[in-house]
């Protein structure tokens, strides 16, 4: 896997199979690949490409394409093996941030798996010292750093807006108070690595840190982590922070 082209597809499947029939045996890894194909091929037809369309008014507003109607079918089809494409909704991402009692300036925002952006223009309307969004797929990475580039608001407070191309599990997080967006960006076997590493830099380096789970599927997974404790949330998202 290279930053310049991406994950391949056949690796991405057979590094799923590999991972879920560890987990689930051959049979039901099988059935699960089959409805996956499935759920691809259903949500191609035209009719469900102009429901997707439906979450277009974020771009409408700062003339940027955060949309997921116009993500291509091989990124369409990743995501069914990583994590799909899907922009967060404006109202209940500001509902996860403002609940932060935090010195927003004392802060870094990382959001892994950042897709085109959006959370990352979002999260400028806070005064964090800067934020960073990773993303493994170069296509999403390009269309982020092109809405970085034409994003204009008259509510931005952060100006520090960056866009990496490269591997989540391979993020180093910075030695600094930090919050961790996470809109449930991975699969199962690559979120315990992300929150093995996380655990590791929080015992070397004690600080503040928060983690927005958005869509938290795998729950019980980041809360495993006996150096987090959750302090929030609802069943759309659950919001966790360092034990200082």
């Amino acid at each position: 896997m290279t930053s310049e082209g991406g994950p391949g597809l056949v690796r991405t499947v057979l590094v799923w199979w590999r991972e879920s029939a560890a987990r689930s045996g051959q049979f039901s890894t099988a059935q699960q690949f089959w409805q996956r194909l499935y759920d691809f091929a259903r949500e191609s037809m035209p009719d469900r490409r102009r429901r997707r369309y439906g979450d277009v008014d974020y771009d409408w507003q700062y003339r940027v394409n955060t949309t997921g109607a116009t993500v291509g079918w091989r990124d369409r089809l990743l995501g069914e093996f990583l994590s799909p494409y899907q922009p967060t909704e404006p109202g209940l991402f500001h509902e996860m941030l403002s609940s932060l009692q935090i010195d927003y300036p004392a802060f870094t925002f990382i959001d892994l798996g950042s897709g085109k952006g959006r959370a990352l223009l979002m999260a400028a309307d806070y005064p964090f010292k800067k934020i960073v969004g990773v993303e493994v797929l170069p296509s999403l990475h390009q269309a982020a750093l092109e809405n970085i580039g034409h994003y204009e608001s008259p509510s931005r407070r952060c100006q520090s807006i960056v866009s990496i191309c490269g591997d989540a599990r391979h993020f180093e997080l910075p030695a600094e108070p930090t919050v961790l967006y996470l809109f449930n960006p991975l699969p199962e076997a690559a979120l315990r690595e992300v929150v093995e590493r996380l655990e590791n830099s929080l015992r070397f380096h004690r600080r503040p840190l928060w983690v927005l789970y958005h869509n938290p599927l795998l729950e019980d997974l980041v809360a495993r982590a006996d150096i987090l404790e959750k302090v929030g949330g609802t069943h759309q998202y659950a919001i966790f922070r360092s034990r200082l």
